[in-house]
């Protein structure tokens, strides 16, 4: 340090352009004898202003300096340089992503006699508020950290220009965050091509009483991009019935400007959502035909749900056993001298696995079968261990150790096809067909196991299974027949396993179908073609004298029907729809990097459209479970974060939806 008593009356002051360093926008450099001395701008403290002596030490005297934190913190600084003519040139300045908040802007201020370099430095509160916010939004944290005293302190000690805000500020500013990401949201949904799907998702609060609905709108984009976004997130009144709930799910739909947009909803059916308000819903939506099909494939039911019941069904029927399983791994692993015999029984009795035995997690039953399967490896060794370990844990008998096989096959299904339900968060709906009907084999050769304990098993497991699938068939097939891999030859290769002699039947309701689907959103195509006409109208000779478009929407639906059934083709003209011409084609060759929504994104000028229609098709959710962990839970419902949910419900929604919205720009980003 350089005292304060030396006399720099002398001293010179050192103008070189080599001070790269911003601390020296702070200090003056003066020179007196053979010795450097660094004086702050602020409160003319002295200290060595040696090259060997670095800028650490005035870094450290800036954030102490008192003057300098209670003044404005801006300030111009100037180093003359040569000759040039008087005017002002902006110079880039490039600065990391993560130092953007600090506003610096490189100036040159060429003036007759010299040319003078500066810089503002400036710190932009209002800025750096929001990314206190963005970040408190996007990594879940909590609004009070804001006030905690180690948070201020370090802030403080990061950038002592930065007002610190209190839990008011920070929720007002969240707040002002979710506004704006919803408008965009609202006008990126205003101009999508095709419909909206939603999925409608049950959350747990603070205790078995808190309930939020999630509702997420499912759509393929402009781009041809799947998305899924959050929508609304709202607390669940107990006291609500059913109708009560649709009304309420309608209003937020109709506050989005969605609700003519629908093509389907899914929906877990769980309390509170039962089956009857997915059911009003549908009705009140049909009322206004907006639905496709009057409705016929509007309500879904969630694929990983059923999956998840099935898989509690089988690890229920046989609890007993498996928790006397539980209790001898536990045994086994309680010391090592009891490991290390269990080793050599497993040796004696040529049951040596390349897998340790291992505890279960209670509440993802995934983690079940692992145990199970590795125990069933050992079974032999813990037969051993029961009959040399007089205080070993009793294990299961033959009959259950066999009975315990067939329920790991069972399981390890269910985990097979809820993995490929659940690689993505996003997925089209053209992947769920074949691991459905795979399935549904499955539950048809259980169902003929001659245990019959097996088979009763298999019987409920297939009465949960037939009820998925009697609602959600058709929309499976139709997707699957949107896949140029396979078009209508999936169908007609399983339904003759399913059907037998009925097959017939139930293909051609899948045929009727997808024409019924087809012929409507041709009629759409005219629709929409009488929309830009009329718009055009409008615009060049007024509105005086012309219907509402929604009159005329209704006036020529039927009339636009009429044309298209009975308007004849122009000779040497193809009279074939794209469905037909899409059906009569060759098979696209099967590969593993093939992208459906990239196919329909080139063909879309082929076959305008069948690409409408699966665009709207591709996009609905057969699963409405955010990943794979929580797809594996036994309670699948997802708990709000302790530091959210004790919040008001408006702040809640606004972060939940805000952060929903905000991770996925930086995922597509």
């Amino acid at each position: 340090m350089i005292s304060n008593e030396m006399d720099l009356s002398d001293a010179v002051i050192v103008k070189s352009g080599r001070l790269k360093s911003v601390v020296w926008n702070d200090f003056d450099r003066v020179k007196k004898g053979e010795t450097y001395v660094a004086i702050c701008r602020h409160c003319k403290k002295r200290l060595s202003g040696s090259s060997a002596s670095g800028t650490s030490h005035l870094r450290n005297h800036l954030i102490r300096c008192k003057r300098r934190i209670n003044g404005n913190g801006v300030a111009q600084y100037f180093v003359k340089g040569k000759k040039k003519e008087g005017r002002a040139v902006e110079i880039s300045n490039e600065r990391k992503k993560d130092e953007e908040q600090l506003s610096v802007v490189n100036v040159r201020y060429e003036h007759d006699d010299d040319v003078v370099t500066g810089v503002c430095a400036g710190l932009d509160q209002r800025r750096s508020r929001f990314d206190l916010a963005r970040m408190i939004i996007l990594h879940g944290y909590p609004l009070s950290m804001v006030e905690d005293v180690g948070f201020r302190m370090f802030i403080r000690n990061l950038q002592p220009l930065f007002d610190l805000v209190a839990f008011e500020r920070v929720e007002s500013d969240c707040m002002e965050i979710y506004a704006k990401e919803k408008h965009k949201m609202f006008e990126a949904l205003d101009k999508l091509p095709g419909k909206i799907s939603i999925s409608v998702d049950v959350w747990s609060g603070s205790d078995d009483t808190d309930e939020f609905l999630c509702l997420a709108a499912h759509y393929i984009d402009e781009t041809w991009e799947l998305k899924k976004r959050v929508l609304n997130f709202f607390v669940v009144d107990p006291s609500h019935t059913g109708e009560m709930l649709a009304e309420l799910i309608i209003t937020c739909l109709m506050e989005w400007d969605i609700d003519r947009k629908l093509f389907s909803m899914a929906s877990s059916h769980s309390p509170p959502f039962g089956e009857n308000v997915a059911n009003k819903i549908r009705d009140r939506l049909s009322q206004n035909k907006f639905l496709y099909c009057n409705g016929q494939l509007f309500d879904v039911s969630c694929g990983v749900n059923v999956i998840n019941q099935m898989a509690q069904d089988s690890l229920q029927t046989c609890c007993d056993t498996i928790n006397m399983v539980r209790e001898s791994i536990r045994y086994v692993k309680s010391s090592e001298s009891i490991q290390e015999r269990f080793n050599q029984w497993t040796v004696e009795a040529e049951a040596e696995s390349e897998r340790n035995l291992c505890i279960d997690d209670p509440v993802r039953w995934d983690t079940t079968c692992t145990m199970l399967e590795i125990a069933l490896e050992q079974k032999s060794a813990f037969s051993l261990m029961n009959e040399h370990d007089p205080d070993s844990v009793l294990c299961p008998s033959d009959l259950e150790w066999e009975r315990l096989e067939t329920i790991v096959e069972f399981l390890k299904v269910f985990v097979d096809v809820t993995d490929a339900f659940t690689k993505n968060s996003c997925l089209p709906a053209n992947i769920y067909f074949r691991e459905i009907c795979d399935l549904h084999l499955r539950l048809i050769e259980w169902c003929k196991n001659p245990d019959d304990f097996i088979s009763s098993l298999a019987v409920n497991m297939r009465k949960k299974f037939d009820d998925f699938w009697d609602k959600n068939n058709l929309v499976l097939a139709i997707a699957t027949i949107l896949d140029p891999r396979f078009k209508m030859k999936l169908v007609e290769y399983y339904y003759p396993l399913f059907y037998d002699t009925s097959a017939s039947e139930f293909i051609e309701d899948v045929v009727e179908c997808i024409k019924a689907l087809y012929d409507e959103h041709s009629i759409g195509s005219l629709l929409a073609s009488s929309d830009q006409t009329l718009d055009w109208r409008n615009h060049h000779h007024g509105s005086n004298g012309v219907r509402h478009g929604k009159e005329l929407d209704d006036r020529f639906i039927e009339f636009d029907r009429y044309i298209n059934n009975t308007t004849t083709t122009t000779p040497g003209h193809d009279p074939k729809s794209d469905l037909e011409k899409y059906l009569e084609e060759p098979l696209f060759p099967r590969n593993s990097d093939f992208d459906i929504l990239n196919w329909w994104k080139v063909h879309t000028p082929k076959y305008p459209i069948l690409s409408m229609m699966a665009r709207n098709v591709l996009a609905v959710p057969m699963s409405n479970v955010s990943s794979e962990g929580d797809a594996f839970e036994t309670c699948q419902r997802r708990q709000v974060s302790e530091t959210w949910r004790s919040l008001r419900p408006s702040t809640v929604q606004a972060l939940m939806c805000a952060q929903d919205w905000i991770q996925s720009e930086l995922e597509s980003s």
